[in-house]
């Protein structure tokens, strides 16, 4: 259902918790897909893996290079930390 927009593979993806001292902070984004179609609850891999790449996706408007939960997914919807890790060149 969630498409990679180009550009968003390069977008690394940290645990929450993992070591971002050496980046810079630029937003926060939230994003949401459905974990619900009618009473059948979706596979929850699959909802974590498109929330992942919605975050990825909303890193490039921010500029970023690195995005890292915030917590864990609730009800299909997740806000992440968006970072700038790499130099640039």
């Amino acid at each position: 259902w969630v498409k990679m927009d180009p550009g968003a593979a390069q977008v690394r993806v940290l645990r929450a918790g993992q070591d971002v001292s050496a980046c810079k902070r630029l937003g926060e984004v939230a994003v949401s897909v459905k974990d619900r179609v009618g009473p059948y609850e979706r596979n929850n891999v699959t909802v974590r893996d498109e929330l992942e790449t919605l975050a990825r996706n909303e890193a490039l408007t921010l500029h970023a290079d690195t995005v890292q939960p915030m917590a864990e997914p609730a009800d299909g919807e997740q806000r992440w930390l968006a970072y700038r890790c790499r130099a640039e060149r």
